[in-house]
């Protein structure tokens, strides 16, 4: 039996087994034909659409490598209620169920603000998922938004060593803190994703292996990678792109590692290659998220350089996704798309 039968089957290797696969293309045509054969087994050919709403990027922590950290000189804006509620009207009207606010830390969204804007989506969209992307907050702040109407949340630990973190992040920041966000958010009910960045900074093998690792301790129902890209004026400029094949052939394990998580073709997979997205969906992803956020702020959400997709308008980036999808192989889901989890026997 290869690696990639006895992944399938057994939905985990030894280390040594796992870098093997990890470090060679030999096993990649089989590997993204059994994920995608996975996939569609639990999933079908839907792909699930996530209506982005990138609503401050104002950010009160220094990673390394990320464009809207506080020492970066950006052009900084916030969105209001109203413009929240106009990219969800905007985005409903399209057909998507899931609305998803994406933003740094920034203080001026306190608790009180912020729930009041969820429990505002959640009165007008009843049938629709809210998902927050927010980074980490109080167990407390946590229960707030889940008592207000949020239900998913996307919290990447971009590493589980505590050495690698250390390079990417101030000494401010705790990587154990961000794990314990993540069993808190679990604990109090919501949908789960987490995820890291592929080629990060002095990221090896083993460091990737770890990250599989935590997240089998996690049980995620989501699960976000996406290739490192430098963004402009941080320390992490000049450093290289991750790989996109080593993108797609993670995306292909983690399939088959976790059969039933939603898995996202990234924004950064399509802007390292021209058919990125698809090629995620051919490797096992089943998720896509178009972004809803005013075509005038898209550029200023530069999170890393030459991002894709910031100049069109809403209607116009579903209509190129729907295509995309679509010449893959694959078909867009207007449901609301909760994870299929696997059911204890």
């Amino acid at each position: 039996m290869s690696f990639v039968e006895r992944l399938r089957a057994e939905r985990d290797l030894p280390d040594e087994e796992l870098k093997t696969l990890l470090e060679t293309d030999r096993f990649d045509e089989e590997l993204h034909k059994t994920a995608d054969e996975v996939r569609q087994s639990v999933y079908g050919k839907a792909v699930y659409l996530r209506g982005l709403i990138e609503f401050t990027n104002y950010c009160k922590n220094d990673c390394y490598y990320c464009g809207i950290r506080k020492s970066n000189k950006a052009e900084r804006y916030r969105l209001t209620k109203r413009q929240i509620l106009d990219c969800c009207a905007q985005g409903y009207a399209l057909g998507y169920k899931t609305f998803v606010l994406q933003g740094g830390e920034d203080p001026f969204f306190t608790d009180d603000v912020l729930c009041d804007v969820i429990a505002a989506i959640r009165s007008l969209y009843s049938d629709c998922a809210i998902t927050l992307s927010i980074g980490e907050r109080s167990e407390e702040s946590y229960r707030l938004f889940f008592e207000s109407g949020a239900n998913r949340f996307l919290l990447r630990h971009e590493t589980a060593d505590e050495n690698h973190y250390s390079v990417l992040h101030p000494a401010v920041m705790s990587l154990s803190n961000r794990k314990q966000c993540l069993f808190n958010l679990k604990e109090i009910g919501y949908q789960v994703g987490t995820g890291f960045m592929v080629g990060s900074p002095y990221q090896t093998t083993r460091n990737i292996i770890s990250d599989l690792r935590f997240m089998q301790s996690l049980s995620p129902d989501m699960i976000g990678i996406g290739p490192f890209i430098p963004a402009k004026g941080t320390p992490f400029e000049s450093f290289p792109n991750g790989s996109v094949e080593l993108t797609l052939r993670l995306i292909s394990v983690l399939r088959l590692m976790f059969p039933h998580a939603l898995i996202p073709a990234t924004t950064a997979l399509g802007t390292l290659h021209p058919q990125g997205r698809e090629l995620g969906l051919k490797a096992g992803a089943n998720v896509v998220m178009p972004n809803l956020s005013p075509v005038e702020y898209r550029g200023k959400y530069s999170i890393y350089n030459n991002k894709i997709c910031t100049g069109e308008e809403s209607a116009q980036c579903k209509d190129c996704l729907k295509r995309r999808i679509e010449s893959a192989g694959y078909e867009i889901s207007d449901s609301v798309g909760n994870v299929k989890r696997e059911t204890v026997k």
